[in-house]
């Protein structure tokens, strides 16, 4: 008995390389490309281990709970970490950047999420990665959730480290994941002798056994079946057009928060600014005297395939997640969310025009 997933020829070195290749068009980078073969907290945390130690004073910037995670990685490191944090409803400003710069001119290493799935904002990496190459520290970059959503632009914005995984907006395999790197990462790496070698968690074996030698020889057996649905998902995307696949998280997003405040019955966007909402997710606050955790399972008792979710920790009180990303990022999945949260609503008393949410989110959908 054979079968189509089991019985396939082993990934060649070269077919590797060709969809790092492919992995790197997407970002428009000429910088080394390494996949990772795990989920994105892989190279997440490897970057940082390779690149930060007891010399390092780093700037973590804090949106959300992956730039918290970030820290304490930095501190276990034994980085000085200076934390750059703002409220989870709003977005950080290269202002901010500058004035936590001005008052630690040794700042050496900046830690930024691109956009917090898990709370709905986004922040201005061009702007941000100006204010950093002033400095002339070097620039990590979690842009797992932003890349297909929004653009992720790793040299135009001075960025030397970005992490990137399929997962999300990409609508691709969670297993294997992307990090680009600058030369200028390279050689902090090369330079830490903390960072990690002869490890899964080691970038720096990547760059001396694959990169450095051409990439002819592999590390270890890649994860054959997530490398082929990541070529897939690539090939999706190109097919499509990256712009095409953005455009239509764009529109999933402001459909979803014009959606919300014309259905009423006390929801409301939780990141107070359209401009500061990420495209991958949008987030709402439930309204005063419901849980948001409750609503939620309400809501998907009826389509449990929904892309719906409470806050994660403590934000699961107040927050719901639309993921509209991926498969999600069309209009119907956002009316469907929508008219479940508003019979959810309903059914708690709350007055809701679920008609009137339905037309906003067709009008906003452009």
């Amino acid at each position: 008995m054979t079968h189509p997933f089991l019985d396939l020829a082993p990934l060649s070195a070269a077919r590797f390389a060709s969809i790092e290749d492919r992995v790197a068009r997407l970002l428009s980078t000429e910088q080394d490309v390494v996949i990772m073969q795990g989920e994105a907290l892989l190279p997440l945390e490897g970057a940082i281990r390779a690149a930060a130690g007891p010399g390092t004073t780093a700037l973590n910037i804090v949106t959300g709970p992956y730039g918290q995670t970030f820290g304490d990685w930095l501190r276990d490191c034994g980085a000085t970490v200076i934390d750059l944090a703002v409220p989870f409803h709003t977005a950080v400003t290269a202002a901010q950047v500058r004035q936590a710069f001005a008052e630690h001119p040794e700042i050496d290493f900046v830690s930024l999420v691109h956009a917090e799935a898990a709370t709905g904002n986004t922040n201005p990496v061009a702007e941000i990665g100006a204010a950093v190459r002033e400095q002339g520290a070097l620039f990590y970059l979690d842009a797992v959730a932003s890349v297909g959503a929004e653009p992720v632009l790793p040299d135009a914005w001075g960025v030397d480290l970005c992490v990137i995984g399929a997962q999300k907006a990409m609508g691709g395999p969670a297993g294997v994941s992307a990090v680009s790197v600058s030369e200028r990462a390279w050689a902090r790496m090369a330079a830490n002798p903390r960072a990690p070698r002869r490890s899964y968690l080691s970038l720096l074996d990547w760059k001396e056994r694959w990169v450095d030698g051409g990439r002819t020889a592999l590390l270890h057996a890649p994860a054959q079946l997530e490398m082929l649905a990541l070529e897939a998902c690539v090939e999706r995307i190109e097919t499509a057009g990256l712009d095409t696949v953005m455009a239509r998280h764009r529109c999933a997003a402001a459909a979803t928060r014009a959606g919300a405040l014309a259905l009423g019955g006390g929801l409301e966007p939780y990141v107070y600014e359209a401009a500061e909402a990420a495209p991958v997710a949008t987030t709402l606050r439930a309204p005063s005297g419901v849980t948001a955790s409750e609503l939620v399972a309400d809501a998907l008792a009826a389509d449990p395939a929904l892309p719906l979710a409470a806050g994660g920790g403590a934000l699961a009180k107040e927050m719901i997640r639309v993921n509209h990303y991926g498969a999600d990022a069309t209009r119907a999945s956002v009316e469907a969310c929508l008219a479940a949260l508003g019979g959810a609503l309903a059914r708690k008393g709350a007055s809701v025009d679920v008609g009137a949410a339905r037309l906003a989110a067709a009008e906003a959908w452009r």
